[in-house]
């Protein structure tokens, strides 16, 4: 390609090279291969289902060793809000007054998202503060009629000069709506933490964010943190990081060229996936991971910090005989018992597949064999029974070289058109709630470099719409999926109420985010 100075000031601006843009192109003209699903996992075949006593026995085990521990919560909160209103953006785009009431057009477009709004309106945490700027700016507005009425609420919800919902971060947005106040998520966050991610009186939380949104969320810490402070005693130490800049991606037209925008080339962020290096820069024991907008109100917040407990308690005692046998291979003197053991371990407790050659190894091959697949970083994940929500499943891959191992795939990542793989992810009985407890540093405390543990094959390549053009952008490997990829992996079933995410704004009508 031919760049000109411009474009060349703008890619360095990024942190990128023209060496990094080529790449990316040679990625659009040889797109990843499909994942190779052998199977989905289950229960007692890569998830592990845990009894009321076992739940138990690792809520106690992590209350025993987390006060000598550093641990930090951290969340992904980058998203703008904007598609959880795509069906009201939709309304205000096509509706029009002259030709039909509102329910004329609801039940000729069959359009029950935007039915169920309506009708439920006054629950959401936002209708009051809407309908007094509404009562503010039209001084008539008991006169007006119910279309009239629905119509101004929608616009003033979304419009940038009156509430401009449609650009304040999700984790901004009303969520809940109690008594006396109406909280966000990032606030519900503190509350979580406080009861499942604090360490002597303090929590550190680390939310990773769109740059453009930093003076928004500085505006609402202070007085976030003074109330969650005063009613859990509880200190927070707050920080946050952007995606940065130079895991941006060229998008390209539908030929595979450079896409421009009034002549300069347009680069996109490439995903949560970037985000593993957001990861790599936090200096902890264990980190929880979970998304902005998987919260619920206070009433079922115990529930949900319950498993938070389960799934490290299970992270902490396995890490403790992990750490144990890595000492032992240091030694480089071990039995054909201690490696049996050690083998045994692997399989039964961090879902290893071991070559089928393991046992023809030279003893050294054997010992270098072991340490590479015990010196990683470990995640434990909640897995919750398929209810058909989206995202990605536990499923056993079979990769290129042969080697077989337990990942979280999206559908996309699936060759659908082959009828075994359509069966294989159709079938799976759990799905990933993004519920995720890391261990990131070795038996020394030396923490492990998570660059290294990226599967780069599975990025993605997706068609979106830009003022009116289709063009297509690269998504690199999903932080919980193909970011992951070579971590040690265990999968727990986790009840469903741990998952509460808010991908439209009716998601908000669900038992889970209503006090009453």
């Amino acid at each position: 390609m031919n760049y000109s100075s411009s474009d060349i000031k703008h890619i360095d601006s990024l942190g990128l090279s023209l060496t990094d843009v080529e790449k990316q192109l040679e990625y659009y003209e040889s797109p990843p291969s499909y994942v190779n699903l052998k199977s989905s996992a289950t229960i007692g075949d890569g998830i592990l289902k845990l009894s009321d006593s076992e739940e138990q026995e690792y809520i106690d085990y992590y209350k025993r060793h987390n006060a000598s521990l550093s641990i930090v919560k951290f969340t992904p909160a980058s998203g703008a809000a904007s598609r959880m209103f795509k069906v009201l953006h939709q309304f205000l785009e096509d509706y029009d007054p002259q030709k039909e009431s509102i329910n004329a057009y609801i039940n000729k477009n069959k359009i029950t998202e935007l039915f169920l709004f309506f009708v439920t309106v006054e629950k959401l945490p936002f209708h009051d503060a809407t309908v007094d700027k509404m009562r503010a700016m039209v001084p008539d507005y008991d006169l007006l009629s119910l279309d009239q009425r629905r119509i101004l609420f929608v616009k003033t919800l979304l419009e940038e000069k009156h509430l401009n919902y449609k650009n304040i971060p999700k984790g901004l947005l009303p969520f809940h709506r109690y008594k006396n106040h109406v909280s966000t998520a990032f606030e519900e966050h503190f509350f979580e933490a406080a009861q499942y991610a604090s360490v002597n009186d303090r929590a550190v939380l680390h939310f990773t964010i769109s740059k453009a949104h930093l003076e928004q969320f500085q505006a609402k810490l202070k007085g976030t943190q003074q109330l969650v402070e005063s009613k859990t005693n509880i200190k927070f130490e707050v920080t946050f990081s952007y995606q940065a800049s130079n895991t941006d991606v060229l998008a390209v037209d539908l030929k595979n060229r450079p896409f421009r925008l009034k002549g300069k080339l347009l680069f996109r962020p490439s995903g949560h996936g970037a985000l593993i290096k957001n990861l790599d820069q936090i200096d902890a024991d264990i980190i929880f991971i979970k998304n902005i907008d998987n919260v619920v109100v206070n009433r079922y917040q115990q529930e949900v910090v319950k498993y938070k407990k389960v799934l490290a308690g299970v992270l902490l005692e396995t890490q403790h005989q992990l750490f144990s046998y890595a000492k032992t291979l240091e030694a480089n003197d071990l039995s054909e018992n201690m490696i049996s053991e050690i083998t045994l371990f692997l399989i039964e407790k961090l879902n290893v597949v071991i070559n089928p050659q393991f046992e023809k190894y030279a003893y050294n091959h054997k010992i270098e064999y072991l340490k590479s697949k015990i010196n990683r970083p470990i995640r434990v994940c909640g897995m919750v029974k398929n209810e058909n929500e989206p995202g990605g499943g536990p499923f056993w891959v079979k990769h290129e070289n042969g080697e077989i191992s337990l990942q979280i795939v999206e559908s996309a990542q699936v060759n659908i058109a082959l009828k075994k793989q359509k069966a294989i992810l159709k079938n799976a009985t759990h799905f990933n709630p993004v519920d995720v407890v890391c261990g990131v540093k070795n038996y020394k405390g030396e923490a492990f470099n998570l660059e290294q543990f990226v599967d780069s094959s599975t990025y993605f390549v997706t068609t979106k719409t830009k003022y009116g053009h289709k063009l297509k952008t690269l998504e690199k490997p999903g932080l919980w999926n193909g970011s992951m990829a070579d971590w040690n992996t265990i999968f727990v079933e986790v009840p469903i109420i741990t998952f509460n995410p808010v991908k439209t704004v009716n998601d908000l009508l669900k038992f889970t985010h209503q006090v009453k």
